[in-house]
């Protein structure tokens, strides 16, 4: 007779159907019977939900269970996009949207194959919750509330019959023949299969039981971080947007352009997100301390300097202060005319060939000095991971160690800011659950 024992779950106040008891749940088999194929997910994010869900939908006898470390679960859904969840990005195009990936772009080019942005709209929708596009093709719930997308994966988990364990981390993982042994803090687990989904690693030791599994890995650093600037007046400006700049680091070839956000630390926003993600590796070689070129108009020189004698043939009695020929915010116009020690009164007219020359400098290669960046814990993207070499991008199986399976973050992959870690995330999660 088989016999299957499972932690007692609780239902307090509010519904919850997962075990939050500081004690993990725990399986036992007796003469060496099995029921059913017993499956665990290490991780109760993204990738975790989506592989669960997706390991039950194609194994609807499996026994499927999530250990989360934490009490929370799903908790960068909750702060994403501030709170509105950016679930994925407008690109129906497979070799376009894995272009948006520092690194996995080949790897996720394949995989998208399996599912993609579209399926990903048809799999919320097809649940109830509908899904906006921006003008800069991000998409969220129409509702704008992260909390629609956490609702609806706990929704269908709970649906499908996912056991969670909260309070529950995974040590370590040890493969024993056909089986696995998960040890947590309070308990040894046997298993059949292993869907690691535990996100980007803050630090090395945090792979450590996956490279003793023989896997390879790539030292994971922070990715999409802002450029603090402690020393520049900039600062002053905070708040501030720029609908359209360009960023360079100084002695590379590293270069984007995009919205551009000053803040009380630095500068931020999609331009420098871009440059940060793409850059990741090679900016904390240089200890983030470098030096980059702003070009705040987007344009050449030799386009500036027509607009700038256009405007300076018509309006020869204007101040200087009080109007441009770009897109630019007052203050920082203002900023800008203070900082290569133009007269705040100075009239266009009287701008000499010295003053052009000084204000096209200024517009299209301000240079700032940066020292140091700014990472936000709760949406906290590495560059780095379980090697792609590693991983079978058909199945997402190990290719070192039968019956265990990555998805999310904890892989070397990582997208720019817009939506596409997220996919990345519902992407390998469904194909890591198919168990392939």
């Amino acid at each position: 007779m088989s016999i299957r024992l499972w932690a007692k779950m609780k239902m307090p106040l509010g519904g919850r159907w997962y075990n939050n008891s500081p004690k993990c749940g725990y399986f036992a088999t007796f003469n060496n019977r099995k029921v059913n194929m017993k499956i665990a997910v290490i991780g109760g994010g993204a990738a975790g939900f989506f592989a669960a869900i997706s390991c039950k939908q194609h194994h609807a006898e499996a026994d499927v269970t999530i250990y989360e470390k934490t009490t929370k679960l799903l908790s960068k859904v909750k702060v994403s996009g501030g709170g509105r969840c950016n679930v994925t990005h407008a690109c129906n195009n497979h070799v376009a949207l894995s272009k948006y990936y520092p690194r996995g772009e080949k790897f996720l080019k394949k995989a998208f194959s399996q599912f993609a942005v579209d399926d990903t709209i048809n799999w919320f929708e097809s649940r109830g919750v509908s899904l906006k596009t921006e003008a800069d093709n991000r998409m969220f719930p129409v509702t704008d509330d992260s909390q629609t997308i956490v609702d609806c994966l706990l929704s269908e988990a709970r649906r499908l019959g996912v056991k969670i364990n909260l309070k529950c981390g995974v040590n370590d993982v040890e493969r024993t023949g056909a089986s696995f042994q998960l040890h947590t803090e309070s308990a040894t687990q046997e298993v059949d299969k292993v869907i690691v989904t535990i996100g980007g690693a803050t630090k090395p030791s945090m792979l450590s039981w996956i490279e003793k599994l023989g896997h390879s890995i790539e030292t994971p650093v922070p990715s999409l971080f802002t450029f603090n600037m402690p020393a520049d007046p900039i600062r002053e400006l905070m708040g501030l947007a720029v609908e359209r700049a360009t960023v360079k680091v100084q002695a590379t070839k590293l270069k984007s352009e995009g919205p551009l956000l000053i803040t009380h630390w630095g500068m931020s926003g999609p331009a420098v997100l871009k440059l940060s993600a793409f850059g990741a590796r090679l900016l904390a070689d240089l200890n983030y301390d470098f030096k980059i070129q702003v070009n705040w108009v987007n344009e050449t020189d030799v386009n500036v300097r027509e607009m700038l004698a256009g405007f300076q043939q018509a309006h020869t009695k204007k101040k200087m202060l009080n109007g441009h020929p770009f897109v630019l915010p007052a203050r920082l116009w203002e900023f800008l005319i203070n900082k290569i020690g133009l007269r705040i009164d100075i009239l266009w007219g009287e701008l000499g060939n010295k003053g052009i020359n000084k204000l096209v400098n200024v517009l299209i290669n301000d240079i700032f000095e940066v020292k140091g960046k700014t990472t936000f814990k709760e949406e906290f993207v590495t560059c780095g991971g379980v090697s792609l070499t590693d991983i079978d991008v058909k199945t997402m199986q190990s290719r070192v160690v039968e019956g265990l399976y990555f998805a999310g973050e904890v892989m070397g992959i990582d997208g720019v800011t817009g939506g596409f870690n997220f996919q990345a995330a519902w992407t390998t999660g469904f194909i890591a659950g198919k168990l392939g």
